[in-house]
């Protein structure tokens, strides 16, 4: 169970909770710009303190044959696992500082000398907390998260509208290799390469699949800002990750409709 606003997060290293007990007193700590603070603001929430979670994680190794193509469930376990604890930990330091969301949210993967099969997962945003003395934790008791930026919070608040929690759907694919038959038999012509059509497309299926799963789950009414991420990390040429990523948002009771935008088209004879 997570810990509630004001108890300690077993999660966290000693350091942590030292910085969250300083932030604690007033002093407040934001990767916003000033731009994007003052917005915030506007918007009814002011900053409690940069939030971040980690988790350093071994990616296992797992078979897959040169010429079929195929999701790598292991490699995508791994993947959505890592990032999930990185997240899961930034929301506990946000928890402990009371806050209702983060904004801003970024994930990073970096790679070490110390490990190859070895990655950092890293996830970091700005804590906020509504002035208003409403809680607007989502469903789950736990504060919103959400990678969209001040300014395109402030736009979502503005229409009635709340964030919920970040959603990303993820899919390991290994794009099988072309036989020499195959390679020989395209050159110099153009034509689809229906193998790779293929296998891009269901594993981008995959990875919005599961993000409109999770979406789902928090009771969400759209998503905003959604990205799809290709990298292929460390695998090579034919296996490649799919993530998508966006912010699941929910309309609140009583909010004003949305305005209408209206358009002039001039037409030259």
């Amino acid at each position: 169970m997570a810990p509630g606003a004001n108890e300690p997060a077993d999660d966290l290293p000693k350091d942590a909770h030292h910085r969250l007990e300083e932030l604690e007193h007033g002093l407040f700590t934001s990767d916003l710009s000033v731009n994007e603070f003052l917005l915030v603001k506007d918007a009814g929430f002011h900053p409690l303190g940069f939030v971040m979670g980690s988790s350093i994680y071994h990616i296992g190794l797992q078979t897959r044959k040169w010429s079929q193509s195929q999701e790598l469930d292991k490699l995508t376990s791994a993947m959505y696992s890592a990032r999930e604890l990185a997240v899961t930990r930034m929301e506990e330091e946000a928890m402990e500082l009371g806050a209702d969301g983060v904004v801003g949210v970024r994930l990073d993967v970096n790679y070490y000398e110390f490990g190859a099969d070895t990655a950092e997962f890293i996830a970091m945003g700005t804590a906020i907390k509504a002035e208003d003395g409403r809680s607007y934790r989502n469903a789950e008791g736990k504060p919103f998260t959400s990678d969209l930026s001040g300014q395109a919070f402030w736009t979502l608040r503005r229409v009635g509208h709340l964030p919920l929690g970040l959603v990303m759907g993820t899919c390991v694919y290994h794009i099988a290799h072309r036989g020499i038959g195959q390679t020989m038999g395209s050159v110099g012509k153009n034509l689809e390469l229906p193998n790779y059509t293929q296998a891009l497309y269901d594993a981008r299926e995959l990875a919005m699949t599961r993000m409109q799963d999770e979406a789902n789950r928090l009771g969400a009414s759209g998503i905003v800002e959604v990205k799809l991420i290709e990298k292929s990390h460390m695998w090579g040429s034919h296996t490649i990750e799919f993530l998508a990523l966006g912010t699941a948002v929910t309309k609140e009771e009583g909010a004003p409709p949305l305005p209408q935008i209206q358009s002039t088209i001039s037409l030259d004879n």
